[in-house]
């Protein structure tokens, strides 16, 4: 139980880019992957926008396995090569079965499933693609890894809405500290932009309409965005063993339940995650100099999140660093927390806390330093993350300098 967890190796595409490298220079410049979405077919949904992903890297993936893949099982095996390359690994028969993967889901392949609804009950159809039903299932993505990279550990989903991502990261830490694996691949994949999925988020009335301005007065909702983020995690003695570079260690995990409502926040679920956190890295509130927030940009996430912070870090709550990059990126639901991962690692290696984008108008309920537009240069020993889902579920990380 007391094995030391770190990450050797990270990948993700999203609306910023199709790896790190791009999707770590858009976070660190502010920039805003949020427009019209013009790629994905919404059908009669006209003039949504969202961070979308205008194409995908070129890659060398089985044919064969691309037929029974779902877009969000696509990103999550381009998401996974890219990490397991930067961490110098790959699996044989000798080591398989200590090589596993978890991989969190908001939504899934509702693409597929929209797919066949529309060809039976709009177009008359009275057969659909046989793999509809295997494209869909939200453990789909999992299973594209693990098939795709040869992995025989334990291998499984995890969906827990827009927590999902540090959930099946969580779960991962606790693989190898159990000794069920020595390599994990983890994080999480969504892609949204279905017209069912869309309509909705629509009906919530909690999309903006222009872009995403997370703790700005003028903030108007939350924008959708689709991506995938994995990390290679292994224990420390594997890592050391094989002479890995570290990019960081898992320090701790929080997770709680508000037990409250399936739409509306509390206060007490994040504050319990986030003091469990703490408590499982045996850090002081003082030990930690970047948060990246769940910061979705709507009125109660925003707010309820700032006060949230302000019990566990007390008067440290003004001279640390806070940022949401879904400024940059968007809210990718399953893989918001994964893309929010690579934020952190990031800051850890190079000494830059990521800004809000998109930042105009103080709030006086959202009074934190949330670092607006413009990166800041500053040592990160230890960086947190809040992901905070529908339902209450809450998964909190905290990652360290090795």
């Amino acid at each position: 139980m007391d094995r030391r967890v770190v990450i050797t190796g990270i990948g993700g595409l999203c609306g910023l880019g199709t790896d790190v490298a791009s999707i770590w220079t858009g976070m660190r410049e502010g920039l805003s992957a949020i427009g019209p979405i013009v790629n994905a077919d919404l059908h009669e949904l006209k003039g949504m926008i969202g961070a979308e992903i205008k194409a995908l890297p070129e890659h060398d993936l089985d044919r064969r396995q691309l037929v029974s893949m779902a877009r969000f099982s696509l990103l999550s095996v381009l998401a996974a090569h890219e990490a397991m390359r930067e961490a110098g690994l790959s699996c044989d028969e000798g080591n398989a079965h200590r090589f596993g993967a978890t991989v969190g889901v908001g939504f899934g392949g509702w693409d597929a499933a929209e797919k066949a609804y529309r060809a039976l009950l709009l177009g008359g159809a009275t057969r659909i693609d046989l793999m509809t039903g295997v494209k869909a299932m939200p453990s789909a993505a999992a299973c594209h890894v693990s098939m795709s990279l040869g992995l025989r550990g334990p291998v499984f989903g995890a969906t827990s809405a827009c927590a999902s991502a540090n959930h099946a990261i969580a779960s991962a830490v606790d693989q190898i500290r159990y000794g069920r694996a020595d390599v994990m691949l983890a994080g999480g994949s969504d892609a949204p932009f279905v017209f069912i999925v869309m309509k909705s988020w629509e009906a919530m009335r909690v999309l903006a309409p222009d872009t995403c301005r997370p703790f700005s007065a003028d903030r108007r909702g939350l924008v959708l965005g689709e991506g995938a983020g994995m990390a290679v995690l292994e224990s420390y003695e594997h890592a050391k063993a094989r002479g890995a570079t570290i990019l960081a260690e898992i320090a701790g995990i929080g997770l709680s339940a508000d037990a409250f409502h399936i739409a509306a926040p509390t206060v007490e679920g994040p504050e319990a995650a986030m003091r469990a956190c703490l408590a499982d890295a045996g850090l002081n509130a003082e030990d930690v100099q970047y948060l990246n927030a769940h910061g979705t940009g709507t009125k109660a996430n925003d707010e309820i999140e700032t006060a949230a912070i302000r019990r566990v870090f007390g008067n440290h709550a003004n001279s640390m660093s806070v940022s949401s990059t879904k400024s940059t990126h968007g809210h990718c639901l399953g893989a918001a927390s994964a893309l929010e991962m690579i934020a952190c690692v990031m800051a850890i290696k190079d000494g830059v806390v990521p800004p809000t984008a998109n930042y105009r108008q103080p709030d006086p309920n959202c009074d934190l330093d949330v670092t607006p537009n413009v990166a800041r240069e500053r040592k990160v020993r230890v960086a947190m993350s809040n992901a905070f889902a529908m339902g209450g579920l809450n998964a909190v990380l905290a990652f360290k300098q090795v």
